[in-house]
């Protein structure tokens, strides 16, 4: 039954992808959009939901699997839903769900004449199909394949806006971003199927394999899928590509598609290491790369003036931050450490479901700022909590829970990342304590700026006076168009209450796949984390009661008086104005005299210096130096490369039927030695 609704999810998200292409088709008009639109909707929430009911009808660590009685050219159309593959499809379904439904109320008023809705909701569903074959597929060909319609579908999403050069850019960027991690994910498939003969997922459990070829393996499948996840160096595309996607898709790219990334490589782990511990570099390196991609994002995100740049960034970090939890999920299992393993497992995990709740909170609250006041540029916007006071409220969640504080759900999964890390102090050797305490202090450094981040964000997008006029003419929306969002704030407000049913969850997720249960203090670990979590729960549903309370009684005794307002930052004194406030250049100041160098921040002044001077000019930027030296010139010659290679596309039919006859006969010669 489970599969079965499985396969009915992503037969409707295909047989809609088929349907929505006829308004795609037919003449622009008011008409065929709204049917695009509708046809998209509709074909989104019932594969959403058909999802979801798979995922719940039975208990998360079953499995149950589906191959077709046809077989594909190599390999076979196998899939199997097990306990890792439900949890990475609960951000697909569910927040494919919501976003679809903002993306709705978002696109009605486009114009057909600029936007086909048709081929937008074409590629939405192609999107949510791919994902859901990747993360269910257990045959190489057909992950393969899965994969290619999950990174080639966000191409088409991205450049919604074709009109802006700067979004046709982005969209390029992401192709070939994409596709460079391809090579190294194609290496690793090709090797993997010489050495098993096989292109079955599971094939490699019979084997033993080499050292040499296990780390090989390894090393490749990090690179390929670690592009995807969005590692450093490897993150080029996303604060790409985020600024340029319409705000849903921005959600879903970065809530759902980016952990297919993390699943590979955790896929890959654990069939690497079925038959025995991980070498203990492993575990080393993947927190050497997750902790300089968390601080990386972090510090680039503090530098950005745009709202959606830098929730970009800020994915960055926070997949650095899963990623840290597999590291030391890793180094607990080489070393036979059941507490780091399990707790670092289970923080990765958890942090990439509250990842996906909070994150597709801001992309959608951030579109709707944007849809409002046209501008996600900070340096123009303020003063929007007095005109749209519920989308702030819900913006002050997601920021409370990815800076994580509790009682939101950011803060359990950082919580046991860290009592992860702390354990290093059991470990025998002086070097391993030495470095986990090293990482301990940089996770909460990076929780300490991520909290001056959104504090900057909140403050300058929704506190103070409006600066300009983008902000000071804000239509007025009545809350029930902001719904889809509530629901998602909502859930990170729950999802912190009940961080022990989280934990819970991850922990049977993954009791099939990785061997934890052997090594020691792995059940006493699990215990006093549910325990921790469990109590932490009850007194944050104790402190959100009494605040409730305290907020009731303060507005009963309130009501009675009258209240006077004054203008923001006024101080008694009425001649304020929007510019005596912070900028975000100014509120990251302080910081950036430490940290310039590290955050690329460039500071160009021009002063006049007369006795009576005019104007200045202050400009900050923070361009990524890593795509202006190094993929800039790389994209660059591949571009060179391609523009040579049309001297071969000269329209002549039979050149072109000479190079496939040479090609043939190539291939015959190399056959034949």
């Amino acid at each position: 039954m489970t599969m079965s609704l499985f396969l009915t999810a992503l037969g409707l998200f295909a047989a809609f992808a088929l349907l929505v292409t006829i308004p795609a088709l037919l003449r622009p008009s008011k008409q065929s959009a709204h049917l695009a639109n509708l046809l998209g909707l509709v074909g989104t929430l019932s594969g959403s939901l058909t999802g979801l009911c798979a995922l719940f009808l039975t208990p998360v660590a079953s499995q149950a699997s589906f191959q077709a009685p046809f077989g594909l050219p190599f390999g076979s159309f196998t899939l199997v839903l097990d306990g890792l593959s439900r949890l990475f499809l609960f951000p697909v379904f569910g927040l494919g769900l919501f976003c679809a439904i903002q993306g709705f109320l978002s696109l009605r008023h486009e114009r057909p004449s600029q936007h086909n809705l048709g081929s937008h909701w074409l590629f939405y569903l192609l999107l949510l199909l791919g994902l859901g074959l990747v993360l269910s597929a257990r045959d190489i060909v057909l992950f393969l394949v899965a994969w290619e319609i999950m990174s080639l579908a966000p191409f088409f999403l991205i450049d919604f806006n074709d009109g802006d050069s700067r979004v046709r850019d982005a969209s390029w960027v992401y192709l070939v971003a994409a596709h460079l991690g391809a090579v190294a994910l194609l290496a690793f498939f090709v090797l993997f199927w010489q050495l098993t003969g096989a292109t079955a997922w599971q094939a490699v459990q019979k084997l033993t394999l080499s050292e040499s070829s296990r780390s090989l393996l390894f090393l490749l499948a990090l690179l390929g899928f670690g592009a995807k996840a969005g590692l450093a160096p490897m993150h080029i595309w996303l604060p790409e590509a985020h600024p340029a996607a319409p705000s849903h898709v921005s959600a879903l790219l970065s809530g759902a598609m980016i952990n297919a990334g993390l699943y590979g490589i955790i896929r890959t782990v654990s069939l690497l290491t079925c038959n025995g511990r991980p070498p203990e570099w492993w575990g080393w390196l993947i927190l050497a790369a997750g902790l300089c991609t968390a601080l990386m994002g972090i510090l680039k995100a503090l530098a950005q003036s745009n709202v959606k740049r830098l929730l970009a960034y800020s994915s960055v970090e926070n997949m650095g931050i899963m990623t840290m939890g597999l590291g030391c999920a890793l180094i607990g299992q080489s070393l036979g450490n059941g507490w780091m393993a399990i707790a670092g497992l289970c923080a990765c995990l958890m942090h990439m479901l509250n990842h996906a709740c909070f994150k597709g909170l801001l992309f959608l609250a951030a579109g709707e700022v944007l849809h409002a006041t046209g501008t996600v540029n900070m340096a123009q916007l303020g003063g929007l909590a007095k005109k749209m006071p519920f989308l702030a409220a819900c913006f002050a969640v997601g920021c409370a829970a990815i800076a994580c504080l509790p009682p939101f759900n950011g803060f359990a999964g950082e919580l046991v990342l860290a009592l992860a890390l702390l354990d290093g102090s059991s470990l025998a050797a002086t070097e391993h304590q030495l470095l986990l305490l090293l990482s301990f202090a940089a996770l909460c450094a990076i929780s300490g700026l991520a909290l001056a981040l959104y504090a900057k964000a909140y403050g300058l997008v929704f506190l103070g006076q409006p600066r300009s006029g983008f902000a000071e003419n804000v239509p007025q929306k009545s809350w029930q168009h902001f719904w889809p969002i509530s629901v998602l704030a909502l859930g990170c407000l729950l999802m912190g209450l009940l961080a022990a049913f989280v934990f819970s969850l991850t922990c049977e997720s993954v009791s099939s796949l990785w061997p934890l249960q052997t090594l020691t203090g792995y059940a006493k670990a699990k215990a006093s984390l549910l325990d921790s979590l469990t109590k932490a729960g009850a007194i944050f549903v104790f402190l959100l009661a009494a605040t409730l309370a305290v907020y009731g009684l303060r507005k009963r005794v309130l009501h009675k008086r009258g209240i006077r307002f004054m203008p923001t930052w006024a101080c008694g004194y009425q001649g304020g104005n929007a510019r005596i406030q912070y900028t975000d250049a100014s509120f990251s100041e302080p910081l950036a005299r430490i940290l310039g160098p590290l955050m690329g921040q460039n500071v160009s002044q021009s002063q006049d210096k007369a006795i009576f001077p005019q104007s200045g000019q202050l400009l900050v930027k923070a361009p990524d130096r890593l795509r202006r030296k190094v993929y800039g010139p790389l994209f660059s010659g591949i571009e060179t490369l391609c523009n040579a290679l049309k001297i071969f596309q000269h329209g002549k039919i039979h050149l072109y039927i000479l190079y496939i006859l040479v090609t043939v006969v190539g291939l015959l010669i190399w056959g034949l030695v």
